[in-house]
C-alpha cells in the first residue's frame, strides 16, 4: 500500500496531492506583522558604534579601512607622506606591482587586446612573453565551452529577470558537472578558476538572450558559439549582437573596461567576500557564487546602473545641458534629496579610497570621448564632462567631508556600455566577467596560505532575560 504524505496548513492536515494555489511572492498580512516585529527590535542606535569603538563598514571615521589581510595581487594608492603627514594624492592602481596606466599604455601601443594579458599577470604574478601569452590564450580558448546540454537544461529553463542571479545559479550548477568539485588543491582550484574565467562571457550573454526571449517576450532567440580567434571582449560583442558585427574601437574600449575592472584590492566587498568564504575551506563554485551575490548590490557592482538612471533624470529635467548654472542647480537638488531618487547621492562621484582622482576613470575618459564621437553622441558626453567638473565642487561646498571627491570608474562605465548598445541587464555581469580574474587570484592566494577561518567579532548589546514559561507569556 502506498503511504499517504500529509502536511500542515494552518490547523488543517492536508493531502500532498491537493493543489495549493498561492502567490509565491505575496507579502501576506502575517508576513507584514512579523516584519514589524523584526524592524521594531532590529534597530541599533548609531551612537553606540562610537561608544564601543566599532568601525562601521570596516572603516574608521577618517575613511581608512581596517586592516584585515595581506596580499601581493594589487595595491591602491590615494595618499602620500609629505613632511611626515598623510596627504591626498592622484590615485594610482597597481596590478602585481605594475602601474595600471603603464600596463594600458603598453598594449595600446602594440595595438593588441589587453584583458587576457592582465588575467595572466593577476594569476601568476608576472608579465607574459609573447609565447607564454599565446599559450595562455589557447588554454582559455580550450576551456571556453559549457557541458553538453547546459544551455538548454540550465540557462534556457527558468530564466531570471536578473542576470547576476542567473550567473550565480549557473556557477553553482557547474559544481554538479565537476568530478572533483571539492578538491581544494592549487592545481584543481586553478583549473576551476580558468574554466570560470573562460565561460563567464557565455553564461552572461546566453542568460540575457534567454531572459530577452522568455521574460521580455522579444520573439527572437539566437545563440552564437564563441569564436576561438577572438578575444574575450570581441566574443562578448560577437555573441551579443545578432549580426556579430562590431567596430575595432568598440572592441578596444570594451577590452579596456574589462582591464580596468579586473581587480581592485582585497578590501572591496566582493573580493573580501571571496577571501572570507574561501577561508572556510569551501569549494570554488560556492566562493565565486558568494562574490557574485556581493557584486550584484547597487552599492557595489550595480553602481553604474544608478549613474545611468541619474543622468536620464538630469536629461529629462534640465533644459539646456550646456548651461552650467542650470546643471549645477539640479545637482544641488539631487544632493539635497529634492530630486532623482532622493538619496542625496550624486552617483559616480566619490570613492571610499580615492579622493583627488580615480586612475581608472582618468584612463577611461579619453576613450569615452572618442566613442561618443563615433556614435554621434557628443552632446551626452559634454553633459557627463560638465557634471564631472561641477559635482565635486558642489559636494565640497554643501557637505562636510574628510577628503576630496572625484569621478570614479562607475561614472563613465555605464555610459560606455550604453554607447556600445549593451543592454542594462548586462552592465553588472560585464563587471563580473572582468572581476572573476581578480577573485580567482585572491582565492588562489587564500587557499595557498591555508590560514585561519575569518571570524571577526560582534558585540552583543542586548539585555539578558529570564525565561518565561509558556502559560505566563
Amino acid at each position: 500500500m502506498r503511504a499517504m504524505c500529509v502536511r500542515w496548513k494552518g490547523d488543517q492536515v492536508m493531502n500532498t496531492n491537493e493543489k495549493i494555489r498561492r502567490d509565491y511572492s505575496a507579502i501576506t498580512p502575517q508576513i507584514s506583522r512579523y516584519a514589524e516585529l523584526c524592524t521594531g527590535r532590529g534597530r541599533i542606535d548609531p551612537q553606540l558604534y562610537a561608544e564601543y569603538q566599532v568601525n562601521r563598514g570596516l572603516r574608521d571615521l577618517n575613511g581608512n579601512g581596517v586592516l584585515t589581510g595581506l596580499t601581493e595581487i594589487s595595491e591602491i594608492v590615494s595618499k602620500k607622506i609629505v613632511d611626515g603627514k598623510e596627504t591626498p594624492c592622484r590615485g594610482k592602481l597597481y596590478y602585481r606591482g605594475y602601474d595600471i596606466e603603464q600596463l594600458v599604455q603598453g598594449f595600446l601601443m602594440d595595438n593588441r587586446m589587453g584583458f587576457e594579458e592582465i588575467v595572466y599577470l593577476l594569476l601568476f604574478g608576472a608579465l607574459p612573453g609573447r609565447a607564454q601569452l599565446d599559450e595562455f590564450i589557447q588554454t582559455l580558448v580550450a576551456h571556453r565551452s559549457l557541458p553538453d546540454s547546459f544551455i538548454r537544461d540550465i540557462i534556457m529553463k527558468a530564466p531570471s529577470s536578473d542576470m547576476m542571479n542567473s550567473l550565480a545559479r549557473s556557477v553553482l550548477t557547474l559544481y554538479s558537472y565537476d568530478s572533483r568539485p571539492d578538491d581544494t588543491s592549487i592545481p584543481n582550484v586553478l583549473r576551476q578558476c580558468l574554466q570560470l574565467i573562460a565561460t563567464f562571457p557565455l553564461l552572461s550573454v546566453y542568460s540575457y538572450h534567454s531572459y530577452n526571449y522568455y521574460i521580455r517576450n522579444n520573439r527572437s532567440f539566437f545563440i552564437h558559439d564563441s569564436d576561438p580567434g577572438l578575444s574575450t571582449a570581441e566574443n562578448i560583442l560577437h555573441m551579443l549582437r545578432i549580426d556579430s558585427k562590431y567596430t575595432p574601437l568598440e572592441a578596444r574600449i570594451l577590452d579596456l573596461a574589462l582591464v580596468l575592472h579586473a581587480e581592485h584590492g582585497g578590501g572591496n566587498n566582493s573580493t573580501f567576500t571571496t577571501h572570507v568564504v574561501s577561508s572556510s575551506g569551501t569549494d570554488t563554485y560556492s566562493a565565486i557564487a558568494a562574490a557574485l551575490g556581493s557584486l550584484k548590490g547597487p552599492k557595489h557592482g550595480g553602481a553604474n546602473i544608478k549613474v545611468c538612471a541619474m543622468f536620464n533624470d538630469i536629461k529629462q529635467n534640465v533644459r539646456d545641458w550646456e548651461d552650467e548654472t542650470e546643471v549645477a542647480e539640479y545637482l544641488k537638488k539631487i544632493l539635497h534629496k529634492e530630486a532623482f531618487d532622493r538619496s542625496g547621492l550624486i552617483y559616480g562621484v566619490g570613492h571610499a579610497v580615492y579622493s583627488i582622482s580615480d586612475p581608472r576613470a582618468t584612463i577611461f575618459r579619453a576613450f569615452v570621448k572618442s566613442l561618443s564621437e563615433e556614435k554621434g553622441l557628443t552632446k551626452e558626453y559634454k553633459l557627463y564632462s560638465l557634471v564631472e567638473t561641477l559635482a565635486p565642487q558642489i559636494i565640497s561646498e554643501e557637505r562636510k567631508i574628510y577628503k576630496g571627491v572625484s569621478a570614479n570608474i562607475d561614472f563613465y562605465s555605464g555610459f560606455v556600455y550604453s554607447l556600445l548598445g549593451i543592454p542594462l541587464e548586462l552592465y553588472t555581469p560585464i563587471f563580473a566577467i572582468a572581476r572573476i580574474a581578480g577573485w580567482s587570484a585572491h582565492r588562489l592566494e587564500e587557499v595557498a596560505i591555508n590560514g585561519k577561518i575569518m571570524r571577526p567579532a560582534y558585540k552583543n548589546i542586548g539585555e539578558h532575560k529570564e525565561y518565561i514559561p509558556m502559560e505566563k507569556r
